[in-house]
């Protein structure tokens, strides 16, 4: 058995401390073999002098290809951001576009040392091979719309969703699962759901959508079903403990107790929500009440870059906003969230550096002027520390970047391909 050895650097353990250690991975099983200082010579090294280890990082709710659309349309309100300017971009892409666009997200989150995503799009079959040709770990869905669409074609939508997550599920060697994605309360009807979340439930795969996200997406659910959003879910059967939610920014005390009693992940995407002026997510309220909460990106053309260090951030800032209080959302719990408590909220066994652990790693250079002196590693993770600081990226064992050079994907190629896809989509909207 080849083995490759992480060296000479600090480790970021699953209790929050930090040592100097090893880490030595079995790369064709994808597995942590022993994090130790005593670990025998490996047949590969990977040098991490003077740079920390840590779990790569998770990225839980993304619309990866959304990438063509960063910076296309800035500065309005959600409704309007979809109607006059998203949704009409969208209707023009193609297969070949989600692909480029799945590609140029893939490499900026690679270069950023997330490691895992969620996604949810169209076209979703070309996402799976820009993944497995990437080397990520992900759960994927198509995203069902109904409300703008006749039986037929919604119908049509939701078989697509059902049949891609049982196909797929276990694609890229293992490193793809799927999920069934409606794209929220509000935008698919209840019939639709009540009949098709059972067939989810029997294909065996978890249920993801957006909610709560905006007011607007609360008051209509209210006057039409009499209930909360959230407990409208949990009438459908939508709050398992598999399931997952996007946003979840107004949720109120009683949907808070209905997701901790669940077991139903919420993914806070603090960027998006700040620039879309969504609102503000009472994250400390959700983690007091034992609510199981992961970070996310949300979309290129919303947040508008896909670093989780950046979502890490920006969740400890909007937390204690949010709560009013200086201690809320602290380091600490940011860099849980950052790993292993958004790998938990998703499904995937990712997000832990221990024995036994998948090999998802990320290694942070820690010889920058901001992230001196080292007075607290978790500090600067949650703080300091930028996408532009990580060193090297591993998945499944496997070194997807290596001193800053990507080696799954051509950097070049993909970034002149993502900008000539680009201008064509703009010039196809104009037309």
């Amino acid at each position: 058995m080849a083995t490759l050895s992480i060296t000479g650097g600090q480790v970021l353990l699953p209790d929050g401390t930090v040592t100097r250690a090893d880490v030595l991975i079995d790369p064709d099983g994808g597995e942590i073999l022993e994090v130790g200082t005593d670990i025998a010579g490996a047949d590969e090294t990977l040098d991490a002098s003077d740079s920390l280890v840590t779990p790569g990082f998770v990225n839980g709710h993304s619309h990866v290809a959304m990438t063509l659309l960063r910076g296309y349309a800035d500065d309005k309100p959600l409704d309007a951001w979809l109607q006059e300017d998203i949704w009409p971009a969208e209707g023009e892409l193609t297969g070949e576009d989600v692909r480029i666009g799945a590609e140029l997200g893939l490499l900026e989150m690679i270069k950023g040392g997330t490691t895992a995503f969620t996604d949810m799009y169209f076209e979703m079959p070309e996402v799976v091979d820009a993944v497995d040709r990437a080397g990520l770990r992900a759960r994927l869905g198509h995203g069902v719309v109904t409300v703008v669409k006749d039986d037929a074609g919604a119908r049509e939508d939701l078989e697509t969703s059902l049949a891609f997550a049982r196909e797929y599920d276990g694609a890229a060697d293992g490193r793809i699962s799927t999920a069934f994605m409606p794209h929220s309360l509000t935008t698919v009807g209840r019939e639709y759901l009540e009949e098709f979340v059972p067939k989810a439930r029997d294909a065996g795969v978890p249920v993801h959508y957006h909610a709560n996200e905006t007011a607007d997406e609360v008051t209509p659910i209210v006057e039409s079903e009499g209930v909360r959003p959230l407990a409208y879910a949990a009438e459908l059967g939508m709050l398992e403990p598999e399931d997952f939610v996007a946003h979840g920014v107004h949720v109120d005390e009683s949907e808070i107790g209905l997701l901790a009693e669940a077991g139903t992940g919420v993914i806070h995407c603090p960027a998006s929500n700040m620039k879309l002026a969504s609102g503000m997510a009472p994250v400390q309220r959700m983690l007091e009440e034992g609510v199981t909460v992961g970070l996310g990106t949300d979309g290129a053309a919303s947040n508008n870059d896909l670093s989780m260090l950046d979502e890490a951030r920006d969740a400890a800032m909007i937390g204690k906003l949010a709560a009013e209080d200086a201690s809320a959302v602290p380091a600490e719990r940011v860099v849980e969230l950052l790993t292993h408590d958004t790998a938990d909220a998703i499904g995937l066994e990712s997000g832990r550096l221990e024995e036994g652990a998948p090999a998802d790693l990320a290694v942070i250079d820690l010889e920058e002027p901001h992230l001196t002196p080292a007075h607290d590693l978790a500090s600067h993770l949650a703080y300091a520390a930028a996408a532009s600081d990580v060193r090297h990226t591993i998945c499944d064992g496997q070194v997807l970047m290596r001193d800053r050079e990507v080696l799954t994907l051509d950097e070049d190629a993909v970034l002149e391909r993502a900008g000539e896809a680009a201008d064509a989509l703009a010039a196809r909207v104009e037309e």
